[in-house]
């Protein structure tokens, strides 16, 4: 059986440990206590880590044309 890991795979598992290690992060101190800049804070985390794993998932790759023109 051959499996093969492809830059793309690597690139989608890597934005979604970004989201698991923003969301643990904030959860962590959370429970420690924060106050209201600091949750603004870890809120605009996670919503950029999830932003970062959509555009990752929807973002068409480039084609072999462009990459010729460049």
């Amino acid at each position: 059986m051959s499996f093969e890991i492809t830059q793309k795979d690597l690139i989608e598992w890597g934005s979604a440990m970004l989201v698991f290690v923003s969301g643990a992060t904030t959860g962590h101190f959370a429970a420690t206590g924060m106050n209201t800049i600091q949750w603004m804070g870890a809120a605009v985390a996670v919503l950029g880590s999830v932003a970062v794993a959509v555009a990752v998932r929807v973002w068409p790759p480039k084609s072999a044309a462009v990459k010729a023109e460049d």
